[in-house]
C-alpha cells in the first residue's frame, strides 16, 4: 500500500505556498519515496472533521498514513521518514541528533515569530478586534482538542511515560497563565496526567531555586526510580 500524503488540494489565497504540508512533499521528492496526495479542501472545512481528526488531533495540515502508521506534525513526519529510509539523515547518534535539533529550531525557535508577524498582518485590516482576540480563540482550539486526545489515554504519545510528555505538559501548564483562556481546569488534567507529580513538581521547585538564585543547583543529580 502507498505512502499517503494529506496535503491541501484548495486553501486560503494568503497561505498560498506557505503551507507545512510542501515541507513533506519536499522530502517526498529528494527521498525519491512513492506517495499517494490526498487533497484537504480548507475553506470547505475539511480538516475540521472527526475522521481527519483521527489522522491529526490539532486539525492540521499535513499528516502521512504509512501502511496503518499516522503521523502528523511536519517535522515528526520528515524525521520518521528520513531514519526509515536512512536517507537525509546521518547514520551515527551525533549526526542525528543535530539533525533533530535543527528540526525543532525551525518550529521552536524560527518559526514563532514569523507566524506572530503573520498573525498581526491577518488582523490589521480591523476584521478582529485585537490581534490577542484572534491568539486566544487559537489557544482555545489547541487546547480543545489536547483535551479530546487525552479523553482515552494516560499519555501523549504511547501507554507508558516518555519524553514526549515532558514538552506536552509543560506546554499545557501555560494555559493556567494567559486572560481569556477557557480550558485552563482542561490545561490542569493534562498536566496531572502526563506528567508524573513528585518528578515534576521537583524539577520546577529546583528550577525556581536555581533562577531566583541567579546560578546553577551545583546539587543537582539523576533522581533514583
Amino acid at each position: 500500500m502507498m505512502l499517503k500524503l494529506y496535503g491541501f488540494s484548495k486553501v486560503n489565497a494568503y497561505a498560498r505556498g506557505h503551507t507545512r504540508d510542501l515541507r513533506v512533499l519536499w522530502a517526498l521528492e529528494e527521498m525519491q519515496l512513492p506517495f499517494e496526495l490526498v487533497g484537504i479542501d480548507h475553506p470547505a472545512h475539511d480538516l475540521n472533521t472527526e475522521a481527519y481528526r483521527r489522522l491529526s488531533p490539532f486539525e492540521q495540515i499535513p499528516a502521512i498514513d504509512d501502511e496503518g502508521l499516522v503521523l502528523s506534525e511536519s517535522a515528526a513526519i520528515v524525521v520518521y521518514l528520513a531514519k526509515k529510509t536512512g536517507r537525509l539523515i546521518p547514520g551515527d547518534h551525533a549526526g542525528e541528533a543535530q539533525v533533530i535539533r535543527w528540526c525543532f529550531t525551525a518550529m521552536n525557535s524560527v518559526e514563532p515569530p514569523l507566524l506572530s508577524l503573520m498573525v498581526h498582518d491577518w488582523t490589521a485590516d480591523g476584521s478582529c478586534s485585537k490581534p490577542r482576540d484572534f491568539l486566544v480563540g487559537w489557544v482555545n482550539r489547541v487546547l480543545t482538542n489536547l483535551e479530546r486526545w487525552f479523553a482515552d489515554r494516560d499519555f501523549v504519545a504511547t501507554k507508558d511515560f516518555t519524553v514526549a510528555d515532558v514538552p506536552d505538559g509543560a506546554r499545557a501548564a501555560l494555559g493556567h497563565q494567559g486572560r481569556g483562556i477557557d480550558h485552563a481546569v482542561s490545561a490542569s488534567r493534562v498536566v496531572s496526567r502526563s506528567v508524573p507529580g513528585p518528578t515534576r513538581v521537583e524539577a520546577h521547585h529546583r528550577g525556581v531555586r536555581r533562577t531566583s538564585r541567579g546560578g546553577i543547583d551545583r546539587q543537582s543529580r539523576p533522581r533514583a526510580r
